[in-house]
């Protein structure tokens, strides 16, 4: 099963600590010798984006910053798990990291599974 964290916060955070940089590697690079983190990465700050709305049979392209927004997504990182328990699991110990070595940090890490079709190919059950 594969699922997709994502971490969001406020934009205006600044960026995180060296501490924190250096924990998330070392776990990111446990995590990838598992076998079990598929691919993860930090984003840059929506004034560095666009969003393309359709809405009424109209498409519009706004580019950012998004200033009506209050938590951005920050990161995401893809695990491949056996399942929302683990998922879970390994979520909670990322967002350690950010209480441990961030103070003050205030965010969330949404977990969605990733929809695969029966020949998608994934090879964790």
């Amino acid at each position: 099963m594969r699922f997709m964290m994502m971490v969001k916060s406020a934009e205006n955070a600044g960026p995180p600590p060296k501490a924190l940089m250096e924990a998330m590697a070392k776990l990111a690079e446990e995590n990838a010798k598992a076998g079990v983190m598929i691919e993860m990465g930090g984003l840059l700050p929506s004034a560095a984006g666009a969003r393309v709305r359709l809405a009424g049979g109209q498409l519009a392209v706004t580019d950012g910053p998004f200033l009506e927004t209050r938590e951005v997504v920050g990161g995401y990182a893809v695990f491949e798990v056996r399942s929302k328990h683990e998922a879970i699991e390994q979520t909670v110990c990322f967002m350690q990291l950010h209480k441990d070595h961030w103070p003050g940090w205030e965010g969330e890490t949404e977990i969605r599974q990733i929809f695969e079709s029966p020949d998608s190919g994934s090879t964790r059950k």
